[in-house]
């Protein structure tokens, strides 16, 4: 079975933004869109800093000594 099949189609997308409009109200989606933006930029900057960080070479741990 196809991965698509599972996507929502554009008609539960509209059903999908109705009730979010109903729910949130035109004055507050803007501001649920905007944090909602803020987040994913959030998030993707925490990805990349991730991926910036050198990896740890095995070495001694504290304490143990060298032979």
């Amino acid at each position: 079975m196809s991965t698509l099949a599972f996507l929502p189609g554009p008609g539960e997308l509209w059903i999908v933004l109705a009730v979010v409009l109903v729910i949130f109200g035109g004055k507050k989606l803007p501001e649920l869109a905007r944090a909602m933006g803020s987040s994913i930029t959030q998030f993707k900057h925490g990805l990349k800093e991730e991926n910036d960080k050198p990896e740890r070479i095995a070495g001694p741990e504290e304490g143990e000594e060298q032979d």
